[in-house]
């Protein structure tokens, strides 16, 4: 094991630890896991470290579980609500050099190490004709274990489903430092719990995953995508609701606000966006079919009053996808000096998409906020940034009391205060009006499955009352 030295004499025993990973305790490497892509800060971690393997992890969590030392786990430190920032020091438990990848075509799977990077993986996997289809933004930087933890999801979800849909075993270890395997290697089973499905999106605070089992799909014979502009908001949901109602099921369908447009032309000198409310539809089959689905896209949206569609050929649909992939950082770069206060993640029936829309909209304009709304549409998720002076303090509180009643408003209309980016620091307060009663059972698991409490502390669950 190799280590470096600096501060952190409580985790000191670390460099002690039969291990083949790194430790370090050097502050340069501490600051590094403070803080993610969020606006969350926590607690300086006192030691970070690199498992190269299962037993490293379980070695690890067993040693801090015996002195009740908290574990931050931590993988591609991509999260938007600070799933992975310790929030009470100790040890961050770094999973990104878990790389392995072992593809089985004929059984249509593959298992992957923690650490292994959703676009890496999509890249190797191409060669074989399939794919892993949740289809997320973050897709260069975010791993496995990420996903796995949040049950990330993104575009391609309103056909493929979320990260939960394809898992189908997942290697974990355990706060007291036992590996467990939960679940099979095949598409369904009858057998006992579904731990894995506990365990996806419980954001490491059950266990640490280091592996896992997932279904692919195969790459489409024939992709069709079209542009679509819109008079304002209210007719481009509508669309998408009516749309979905209909039975139509796209590989993507994504809305983008005026703002949203706005913020990406001035991005990318090559931005393929009209300034309107604009929805982006893929449609996906391995038959002559497709085109028929696409002029029943385009007579739905005729019925919303478009006023532009714009077809786009198959070799400039991944083009316009990286366009709509740059939304965070044309955002960040719009007004100097100016940046994101924080980004939204509701989840709503699709009936009631055009309402949460018009209610994004009309509370930025209540608290006078620059507002742009992108949202997977398809699947009733929307996603919405207020760009902020960071030295006002005043309208940074606007921000977030937009993010409340936004997020009131989804619970409301019998929707989630997050689809894909977790709940993190930044949502539990949310997680009584969404859950109730079940809050409790979650606690109570959580106190069977760590009964130390050293797992990602301060993370999804309140505290007790």
């Amino acid at each position: 094991m190799a280590h470096e030295t600096g501060s952190g004499s409580a985790c000191r025993f670390l460099a002690d630890l039969p291990i083949d990973g790194r430790v370090s305790f050097e502050a340069s490497a501490r600051k590094q896991h403070v803080s993610d892509e969020s606006g969350h800060t926590g607690r300086l971690p006192e030691a970070v470290v690199w498992a190269a393997s299962t037993d490293d992890v379980a070695t690890v969590l067993q040693a801090a579980n015996d002195r009740g030392i908290p574990v931050t786990p931590w993988s591609g430190g991509s999260g938007l609500e600070g799933n992975a920032v310790p929030v009470d020091g100790g040890i961050v438990l770094n999973t990104a050099e878990l790389t392995d990848i072992d593809v089985s075509p004929a059984d249509m799977q593959a298992t992957v190490g923690a650490g292994v990077v959703y676009d890496d993986l999509n890249e190797e996997l191409a060669a074989y004709g399939l794919r892993f289809a949740p289809g997320i933004s973050s897709g260069e930087v975010a791993t496995m274990g990420g996903m796995v933890a949040t049950n990330a999801s993104g575009f391609n979800a309103v056909r493929y489903g979320e990260t939960r849909d394809h898992i189908r075993r997942l290697e974990v270890v355990t706060a007291d430092g036992r590996v467990v395997e939960c679940g099979r290697g095949v598409v369904k089973t009858s057998a006992g719990y579904s731990l894995k499905d506990l365990l996806v999106g419980s954001e490491g605070t059950l266990g640490v995953v280091t592996e896992a089992t997932i279904g692919l799909v195969g790459i489409p014979e024939h992709r069709r995508a079209a542009l679509v502009t819109f008079p304002d908001r209210e007719s481009a949901s509508r669309a998408v609701a009516d749309a979905i109602g209909s039975a139509l099921v796209p590989g993507a369908l994504e809305f983008i606000d005026e703002m949203s447009t706005k913020m990406l032309n001035a991005y990318r000198d090559d931005a393929p966006f009209t300034e309107q409310p604009t929805l982006l539809i893929e449609l996906h089959a391995n038959n002559d079919g497709i085109e028929e689905d696409l002029a029943f896209a385009k007579a739905i949206c005729e019925d919303h009053g478009m006023t532009s569609w714009e077809a786009a050929a198959q070799e400039d649909i991944d083009e316009i996808w990286q366009a709509r992939r740059d939304k965070l950082f044309a955002t960040r770069s719009y007004r100097e000096e100016w940046d994101i206060a924080l980004v939204g993640d509701v989840v709503v029936p699709i009936s009631s998409y055009p309402e949460i829309v018009q209610t994004v909209q009309e509370v930025s304009d209540d608290l006078d906020l620059v507002t742009s709304c992108v949202g997977h549409a398809g699947d009733g998720n929307l996603h919405f940034t207020p760009l902020v002076d960071p030295d006002d303090e005043e309208m940074v509180e606007r921000a977030h009391e937009l993010n409340e009643r936004v997020v009131t408003r989804a619970i409301e209309l019998g929707g989630t205060a997050t689809g894909e980016h977790g709940v993190g620091i930044g949502k539990r307060k949310f997680m009584a009006d969404e859950h109730g009663a079940a809050l409790e059972l979650m606690q109570s698991v959580k106190e069977t499955m760590d009964p130390n409490g050293i797992l990602n502390p301060g993370k999804v669950l309140p505290e007790r009352e």
